[in-house]
């Protein structure tokens, strides 16, 4: 059982009138379905230069010696010094003495590219995706190639959601691309929120077309374009649709997969009798977004109601998941918005009701996108790079065999094979390292670096006593390694093993994700205490009743926004701590992305 949020799921439930039992929010098992197959610009810049290799003096990659009981390796010979590696004909990486798949080495190691993540974050970031070949740079300024391995991450996050969604009535379907501007005009709020970041297309076909189109920012123009065709009566009711699909925003300031000009997304749309049935689906659907980033991601997301300011252009009330970066900046993960009947009224989407009158409809949408997998680079990692929970992470296991003589290389390979067999028959997404040009050293800093969250290492010693050594990603050197770990009973011990160590390293993350955020949340009770908070680098939580002037008066005099009232029981007798007046609920405060 992967760890919860009890005091958020709770709360959430009060909010939306005890509607989350019926989502069943148990513990999936931690392993899906097996169907799963670096530079970018900074902030505020328009060039995409080669990002330039960053050295972090504060890393230290260098290889912990392997045990002479458990590889066979000499222990007075450390396999590889992968930082002080120059290569050469002795092979690259230091000329490691266990060989483990080849006779040379593999160069130097990736973590000496990478900044150090509590100096230069915003580097460190930018090394990660670079190295860890998670993106790269499309040929148009802020946009992005998601290479496999990035992929398979936004796959897993596709994987459990598409499940979500269909359990809870969700059908999946397909809207075009382009969409009549005519259609944006038609609600007021949307066009001027969404205006500044349009994209247009006005020639098609070598001819400028009659109608400019829009390149979809969303959908709840052309959503709401069909709905008022297909829905006609009271028993057409609930409509319950989602698709994944693109959407372009153009954006001026870009980072890979926290904001491109464009990015991939799913966005949930439905059509509701009343306004109660519509709030309790905004509500389930934020819901189910922060059960995922807890329980699969292992980002400890804060639930809440954005402010009138942070609203979604359109919407009546947007609820939303905030998420802490590394560098404790704020990031808004996944969004639920409460359209209320604005859509409905400029689209006419009606229904004819059982009382025989016509009426409009109530409405939600609803959307995650590939931002999800910067929130999860963003809320783990160090200095050696990536973290992968395990419940996301491509590959959940990778074995790096060891052999020093050539005669000792069958045996150890023969071995590995079988635990490989042994883990991918009961659903471990696990990968053994046969790369030959590499030494271990090399192998166990490169896989580091790509935040696979467990490794095995077999050597000669670890064959005849038919045991493995396992080692956390996210517990490094000798806390996080386990020396001994039978092969026996088929190797069903060696399931056990794995698969309770994939569990403790999920919640583990959790653990120190929910450390991280809570020991970087102040209480304020003043104007004064926010502005320590914030110049801190902090997240500020206290009593609010201020406007919407107050509040874009904090953004301009700190640089912080109001990010949610969190989902938590009211207030009493609490006075805000800008206007002195009474106040009912929390405001957090933080700079964001």
């Amino acid at each position: 059982m992967l760890l919860r949020s009890p005091s958020l799921s709770a709360s959430t439930s009060a909010v939306a009138g005890g509607f989350l039992q019926s989502l069943g929010a148990t513990s999936p098992s931690i392993f899906l379905p097996p169907t799963w197959r670096g530079r970018f610009s900074s902030a505020g810049s328009s060039a995409n230069p080669a990002s330039p290799a960053v050295r972090s003096e504060s890393a230290d990659p260098t290889v912990e010696t392997r045990s002479a009981e458990s590889a066979g390796v000499s222990a007075a010979e450390p396999e590889v010094s992968a930082k002080k590696g120059k290569g050469g004909k002795k092979g690259g990486g230091g000329g490691g003495q266990g060989k483990g798949g080849g006779k040379s080495g593999g160069g130097s190691a990736e973590a000496s590219k990478i900044a150090s993540r509590s100096e230069n974050f915003s580097r460190w970031y930018l090394d990660v995706i670079r190295e860890a070949e998670l993106a790269d740079y499309g040929p148009v300024r802020g946009t992005m190639v998601i290479r496999p391995y990035g992929y398979a991450i936004w796959e897993a996050i596709q994987s459990w959601l598409d499940r979500k969604f269909k359990e809870t009535g969700h059908e999946n379907m397909y809207f075009p691309q382009f969409i009549p501007y005519s259609f944006i005009e038609k609600e007021a709020s949307h066009v001027e929120g969404f205006s500044p970041e349009l994209a247009l297309v006005t020639i098609g076909g070598g001819k400028e077309l009659e109608e400019r189109l829009v390149v979809r920012p969303t959908s709840e123009t052309i959503v709401n374009h069909m709905f008022a065709q297909w829905i006609q009566s009271y028993r057409d009711l609930p409509l319950l649709i989602n698709q994944w699909a693109n959407v372009t925003r153009w954006e001026m300031s870009t980072r890979p997969f926290v904001r491109t000009l464009e990015f991939l997304w799913q966005e949930g749309h439905t059509a509701h009798a009343t306004a109660e049935e519509a709030e309790e689906e905004a509500l389930r659907m934020v819901e189910v977004y922060r059960q995922f980033a807890w329980e699969q991601a292992a980002v400890p997301v804060i639930v809440g109601r954005k402010s009138p300011n942070e609203t979604f252009a359109g919407a009546e009330r947007t609820y939303t998941i905030e998420a802490m970066a590394g560098d404790r900046r704020a990031l808004q993960a996944g969004t639920s918005h409460f359209l209320g009947q604005n859509f409905a009224k400029a689209f006419g989407t009606k229904y004819l009701a059982e009382s025989g009158a016509q009426q409009y409809v109530w409405q939600t949408s609803w959307g995650v996108s590939t931002r999800m997998v910067g929130a999860v680079i963003m809320g783990h990692g160090d200095d050696m790079g990536l973290k992968l929970p395990p419940n996301l992470a491509p590959i959940q296991v990778v074995i790096v065999p060891i052999w020093k003589a050539e005669g000792e290389r069958e045996a150890v390979m023969e071995a590995a094979g079988r635990a490989e067999g042994i883990l991918r028959a009961v659903g471990v997404r696990v990968k053994l390292d046969k790369t030959e040009q590499r030494t271990p050293g090399f192998k166990f800093n490169f896989w580091e670096m790509k935040g696979v969250p467990v490794r095995i290492e077999i050597g000669p010693r670890d064959v005849a006593a038919n045991t493995v050594v396992t080692a956390r990603r996210d517990r490094p050197g000798k806390q996080g390694k386990q020396f001994g770990v039978s092969m026996g009973g088929e190797g069903q011990e060696l399931v056990s093993h794995v698969q309770a160590l994939l569990q403790d390293v999920q919640a583990g993350m959790l653990a120190d994700a929910v450390a991280f955020r809570d020991s970087h949340i102040v209480e304020v009770a003043s104007y004064d205490d926010l502005k320590t908070a914030i110049a801190s680098g902090k997240w500020a939580r206290g009593p609010w009743t201020g406007s919407n002037e107050d509040e874009q008066r904090v953004k301009e005099e700190t640089g912080a926004t109001l990010r949610c009232f969190p989902f938590e029981p009211k207030l009493s007798d609490a006075t805000c701590f800008f206007t002195g007046k009474p106040a009912t609920e929390r405001a957090i405060f933080s700079r964001a992305y």
